[in-house]
């Protein structure tokens, strides 16, 4: 048999084969992730790596100080004790009662605590490893539209933006939901280049995941993604409709999953609802965390105008008061009329334009938060507005661009007073909004001089070079614009970055009204170290060590309020430092007494809890927080966060206690409801007052009839 061997190869198709047997130039790859695309130009990719330098630094300066929303907190550490407490959110690693948001970012901050242990750094690395992420995903989505110049202005806007500053320095889920808002835009823009469904099914996923970090708020991009995949996606309309459809399911998967799950779980085995009605997360959506919010109709606390102490008074001007005004407006009349005149610039281009598109987007973005936020009449705080800043930034960095090559090549005279136009409005705003805090500072005062000397200097040397025709003038005043828009808020987000802030209402600057403020007011609550807080068993009872050193007090974060009864028998307690301090608190009133949570009260019943699941309960989240982030043991907050929730029934209390998983219950004869008036008249009854502490009642299997 002969075996013919194959013809020899050709110098060329043995080059062919070596060439594409290659492997691919790492190297080259390497060099890139440094220097940039080819085309870009030399400062391009610098730039960047300095703007993400700077967020790492405003995000992280002193991070082990850090002070984050002891609600959140406490709810993370109950998830490093409890798996159980983990998948619901519940706020105590004894799963009485969850949060009042979804879990998505407990889980984050939880895998994290799990991974490195509990404490202050470790919780709010997420926060600032995503607020760094949302700083590059969205100089990456306007750079490939826009250009590196737009890029450039938009990240660094973005990263400038005094509260958002605020809140990625913190523990509340804010810094979660815009970044994933963000990749939720991002394959939006990619599913209208190419058509295709998978990256519009990606977006949605995306949002699925926003919504199980904070519900609705998550929905207020929605009808812009679906205008602009409509309108200017690639393929026919009948595609575009299908494409809809299937992202559509993918959304509604994403986001009702975990409520799906959470509701077929019977009451009896799980968690109450935190800040629901019926003990459901379907209600927690659509009343408290949804047209509760917009309408001031809650599902458990106000009216209203519930939030208007926070963010003042709804309405089109409440970005622009004097709480909110230093928090976002800065760069709102630039982007106003950068999305106006973008538009009119693309106003012939083709349906599936991908610069227009993109304005619409981030145009779109801005609008529907502006608008949601400044109408919305129920309880609102300002750090909300950070999902606001991508859609400004955008604007700021895209528009900015246009209008600048417009006032440069256009030939209508119009175009000559658009770009100086927006800069002067801008920079007389941000004169205004420093001259509101001009007594707070050497910094706020040099912030003003510098951006009205830089403002007028950029309007000035745009109208020179244009009317003579030197284009470097137009430049380096264009860059004197940049320096002046963005002074205002660099200063504000400096005092955010080296000062410590309010945990759980964070805001940037001098404090100019409301709750919050640049100075965090003392005694507010808050995780004071990293220490190991223990084991848990199965039923969720934790031991050991505590999480932080000492529960603050004095803003009603590890207090309950009310004037407390005593009755029947006595028993005295043997905790140092006898009896605890009264005085209202502000902790919702129900089913607290008149009692200061001290540290002397959380030792003795700690040295009492005998066995007990829960080492006491008390009227809010805010009380059991922080002493759960003090004693390192499960506590029932009865009535979520307000005190108005229906979380604790007197038969509820009756089995825990037969149980044995209850001792202790702080109590006053104020309760608020009728579930709460009972419950006080019971253990007033029953109960065996502890004498050393107004408010706090012993039960045990004996009293339970």
């Amino acid at each position: 048999m002969t075996i013919l061997a194959p013809p020899p190869a050709s110098a060329g198709e043995d080059s062919a084969r070596h060439h594409r047997a290659a492997p691919p130039d790492r190297s080259g790859l390497v060099r890139r992730l440094f220097t940039g695309a080819p085309d870009d130009p030399r400062w391009a990719r610098p730039a960047f790596w300095a703007i993400l330098v700077l967020a790492t630094a405003l995000y992280a300066w002193n991070l082990s100080s850090i002070t984050g929303n002891t609600f959140y907190d406490a709810a993370v550490y109950s998830g490093t004790k409890s798996w159980k407490a983990f998948f619901f959110g519940a706020l105590d690693a004894g799963g009485f009662i969850t949060v009042d948001k979804p879990p998505f970012a407990l889980w984050v901050m939880g895998l994290s605590a799990r991974v490195f242990g509990y404490g202050t750094w470790q919780l709010t690395l997420p926060m600032v490893a995503v607020g760094v992420g949302s700083v590059a995903l969205l100089h990456r989505m306007v750079k490939r539209d826009f250009g590196p110049v737009a890029a450039t202005i938009a990240a660094l806007a973005l990263t400038l933006t005094p509260i958002t500053v605020a809140i990625t320095r913190d523990t509340n889920p804010d810094a979660i939901l815009v970044f994933l808002m963000l990749l939720g835009a991002a394959a939006l823009l990619k599913a209208v280049r190419t058509g295709r469904t998978m990256p519009l099914v990606w977006s949605a996923v995306a949002i699925g995941f926003a919504f199980n970090t904070k519900m609705m708020q998550a929905y207020v991009v929605l009808p812009v993604f679906f205008l602009v995949y409509l309108w200017a996606a690639e393929g026919s309309l009948g595609r575009r409709i299908r494409n809809l459809a299937a992202g559509t399911v993918a959304l509604v998967v994403s986001s009702a999953w975990w409520m799906v799950v959470v509701d077929l779980i019977p009451a009896s085995s799980r968690p109450y609802i935190g800040g629901s009605t019926d003990n459901t997360v379907w209600d927690l959506v659509i009343g408290y965390n949804g047209f509760g919010r917009i309408f001031g109709a809650s599902s458990s606390v106000g009216s209203a105008g519930n939030g208007a102490s926070f963010g003042g008074e709804a309405g089109l001007y409440r970005m622009f008061n004097e709480i909110m005004g230093g928090q976002i407006s800065w760069l709102i009349p630039f982007a106003v009329i950068a999305i106006v005149g973008g538009l009119v610039l693309r106003g012939r281009a083709p349906r599936t334009d991908a610069r227009r598109a993109a304005l619409l987007l981030w145009g779109g973005w801005f609008v529907f938060h502006y608008l949601t936020f400044a109408l919305a009449e129920g309880t609102f705080h300002p750090y909300y507005v950070t999902a606001m800043a991508p859609g400004i930034a955008a604007l700021a960095g895209a528009g900015g661009v246009m209008l600048h090559q417009a006032f440069r090549e256009g030939s209508a005279a119009k175009w000559s007073w658009v770009l100086p136009a927006a800069i002067a409005a801008s920079g007389v705003w941000a004169v205004v909004l420093l001259q509101r805090v001009s007594g707070s500072g050497t910094l706020y005062t040099a912030a003003e001089i510098v951006v009205s000397v830089a403002g007028a200097l950029s309007v000035l040397g745009l109208l020179a070079g244009r009317f003579t025709g030197r284009h470097r003038l137009m430049g380096v005043a264009a860059l004197a614009a940049i320096v002046a828009l963005l002074a205002g808020p660099a200063a504000y987000s400096f005092s955010a970055a080296t000062s410590s802030t309010n945990g759980t209402n964070p805001t940037a600057g001098p404090n100019t009204g409301g709750m919050g403020g640049g100075a965090r007011p003392s005694g507010d609550g808050g995780p004071g170290g990293s220490g190991s807080a223990g084991s848990s068993d199965s039923g969720g009872q934790s031991t050991g060590e505590t999480p932080s050193g000492s529960a603050p007090s004095g803003d009603g974060s590890s207090s309950t309020s009310g004037s407390g009864t005593e009755s029947g028998t006595t028993e005295s307690g043997t905790a140092e430092s006898g009896t605890a301090e009264s005085g209202s608190t502000g902790d919702g009133g129900g089913m607290g007494g008149g009692t200061q949570v001290s540290s002397a009260m959380i030792t003795y019943l700690k040295k009492h809890q005998d066995g007990a699941t829960w080492l006491v309960a008390v009227a809010t989240d805010q009380t059991a927080s922080s002493i759960i982030l003090e004693s390192g043991q499960p506590v029932i907050s009865m009535g979520g966060w307000s005190g108005s929730d229906d979380a604790m029934t007197l038969a509820k209390l009756k089995s825990l206690v037969k149980a044995g998983k209850l001792h202790y219950i702080v109590i006053s004869d104020s309760g608020q409801g009728s579930s709460n008036s009972e419950i006080s008249t019971w253990v007033t009854k029953n109960g065996t007052a502890v004498s050393d502490y107004s408010g706090l009642y012993r039960l045990d299997t004996s009293d339970v009839s």
